[in-house]
């Protein structure tokens, strides 16, 4: 397989695929031929479907670290000889339930095996739940890493108060409806103050 296939299936920039393949850290192996083309040489697959890797991180600014990400775990896959057919990134909290490259993944009956660094680029909470309705349908999650990444740990704690302070004070807003009106009566200024005579004969 070219090099350049090999990049645009598994989600990765040609340059950054050529760049790893010149500077010998391609997580697949790959070799040249004289004319100067990169060809990956993939070891066949010992699974009956396909082995997807999902790489996430929390928002934009993030980005830059996918490509990294990608290259661990094609990598970690390829050395447990699982060569990964797919890679899907996706830009999304830990725990937006509304992620919609991941419920593609999940829903995909041929994704028999799903691969991530650590177990919270899936989800931050409930990965338990999600490899007991994977495991009950012949799938399987593997995790790469057993230990938490903190990289976002703190975003996604201010994204939950948040989104709770807001529910709270909505429901008080409602609960205590507008404003009351005062009865009030307008403070004449003293030049305009009506004298007592006058008020008693009018």
């Amino acid at each position: 397989m070219k090099l350049s296939e090999w990049a645009a299936r598994n989600g990765v920039h040609y340059q950054t695929a050529w760049t790893w393949a010149k500077e010998g850290r391609m997580p697949v192996p790959v070799r040249q031929t004289p004319s100067g083309t990169w060809l990956v040489d993939e070891p066949a697959s010992e699974v009956s479907g396909r082995v997807v890797a999902y790489c996430r991180v929390s928002s934009a600014d993030q980005e830059l670290d996918l490509d990294g990400q990608v290259a661990r775990v094609v990598q970690g896959a390829t050395g447990l000889g699982l060569p990964v057919a797919e890679v899907v990134t996706e830009v999304g909290s830990g725990l937006s339930g509304r992620r919609r490259k991941l419920h593609r993944v999940l829903s995909d009956p041929q994704a028999v095996v799903i691969v991530v660094e650590h177990r919270d680029r899936l989800a931050r909470f409930g990965v338990e739940h999600l490899e007991a309705v994977l495991s009950a349908s012949g799938r399987r999650l593997v995790v790469l890493d057993p230990s938490e990444s903190a990289d976002d740990l703190v975003r996604d704690v201010t994204e939950v108060l948040t989104s709770m302070c807001a529910r709270l004070y909505g429901r008080r807003g409602r609960r205590s409806g507008p404003p009351a009106r005062w009865p009030w009566r307008p403070v004449r200024p003293p030049s305009e103050e009506v004298p007592a005579a006058a008020r008693v004969r009018g």
